[in-house]
């Protein structure tokens, strides 16, 4: 029998995979919200589900620890791993990667007199790409976490980060100023193991796409 692994991130992925999941007559047997088990067996005795950080959902599946993952395409833009196959916009999870400042901060005026900026975020590669094809001048500073706080101390002049319903923004004072990209999670897969396993594969993945109706 075929073993597949699929890998997952605990919250809100999990939790807007578990109905795609069902539909492919996929149930996890142990709740990642509750249990502290890495790795979830399912109904399915070939099948098992690992739990690991959303960053590290494209690794598992480059690397083929994972046969099949779903990662938010903010965590594969980061990523960059072009060898991973892609074929599914799920649609869950959506949201926008931002620019964000202080409310009286004059950021178009500041990339119309060519200042140079600094810019807090954890998506360095994104930023970056996004800022130099805009012929702006930044200064990125790396962060983890409560990226909102940087602008309010003085540490950024901007920040780049994610921002579904604006509320955290508009709690601290700050304004998003431009959209980068929409995002939303993606299902990948690992190109090897959709060779090798392709009559497991494809029917799950083929059980995603009527789901969401593609």
């Amino acid at each position: 029998m075929t073993e597949i692994t699929i890998a997952l991130s605990k919250g809100r992925i999990f939790e807007d995979s578990a109905p795609l999941l069902k539909a492919a007559g996929i149930i996890a047997l142990d709740d990642p919200e509750t249990s502290r088990k890495l790795i979830l067996a399912t109904n399915h005795a070939n099948v098992r589900l690992i739990i690991v950080r959303a960053s590290d959902v494209p690794t598992y599946v480059q690397y083929g620890a994972a046969d099949l993952g779903i990662a938010g395409k903010d965590v594969l833009l980061e990523h960059g791993g072009t060898e991973l196959y892609q074929p599914l916009d799920l649609n869950i999870a959506r949201c926008r990667m931002m620019v964000a400042v202080p409310k009286d901060f004059d950021y178009e005026s500041a990339v119309f007199q060519g200042a140079r900026l600094r810019v807090a975020t954890k998506y360095l590669r994104t930023a970056r790409e996004h800022f130099a094809d805009k012929g702006v001048h930044v200064d990125l500073i790396k962060l983890y976490g409560s990226m909102e706080l940087a602008p309010l101390v003085g540490l950024a002049d901007a920040i780049v980060d994610l921002v579904s319903t604006g509320s955290t923004l508009k709690a601290n004072h700050l304004k998003a100023v431009e959209v980068i990209i929409p995002i939303s999670s993606r299902l990948i897969v690992n190109q090897a193991a959709l060779k090798l396993k392709r009559e497991t594969i494809q029917p799950i993945l083929d059980a995603f796409s009527n789901a969401i109706g593609k």
